[in-house]
């Protein structure tokens, strides 16, 4: 069984920009998991405000499954929370590498004020202060990957090589 490479970390890391980069690079599938979520069940902000994250977690769950179960190896970008989900935590440890694309709180708060997208969890005008507590919450999740990308000064090309020298280092194939 071959397992898929899951990148995970904070909201606006960068994860679905390096995936898309990344799986081309390598010649594999490329899953934005938000985006499958999306297609099926309509807006994320929506899905949060109307059905709570509870209800998105479970459609988040079944994507990546069903990415996972389904679909041709690849790279996954995860959500910036999935990993909170315990389900979506031990099937994504059973069955992908999980490299951490790690930016600090300031930079993810610069990255999100030049979003267009509203984070339900953080609302239209994210705070550092806010930024951190979810950050401190989550970083244990992140902080056991297999490998670890230190984002904040580097460019999406560059975190994309980096992969690909651990892909090849450890001599794994997606």
């Amino acid at each position: 069984m071959r397992r898929h490479l899951a990148l995970v970390g904070f909201m606006a890391a960068g994860k679905s920009t390096i995936g898309k980069k990344l799986a081309r690079k390598v010649g594999c599938a490329f899953y934005d998991i938000d985006d499958l979520v999306v297609r099926e069940h309509g807006a994320v902000a929506d899905i949060f405000y109307d059905q709570g994250e509870p209800a998105f977690r479970a459609y988040e769950y079944a994507a990546i499954a069903r990415a996972i179960e389904e679909g041709e190896s690849g790279v996954l970008a995860l959500g910036g929370g999935a990993l909170t989900n315990p389900e979506t935590l031990a099937l994504v440890k059973k069955r992908t590498y999980r490299v951490f694309i790690k930016i600090s709180a300031e930079q993810a708060l610069e990255r999100l004020r030049r979003s267009k997208r509203i984070r339900p969890l953080l609302g239209p005008t994210p705070s550092l202060s806010k930024i951190r507590e979810l950050y401190a919450r989550r970083m244990p999740l992140y902080a056991h990957s297999d490998f670890v990308v230190e984002g904040d000064h580097i460019t999406t090309t560059q975190s994309v090589d980096a992969i690909v020298q651990w892909l090849n280092k450890k001599k794994i194939a997606i």
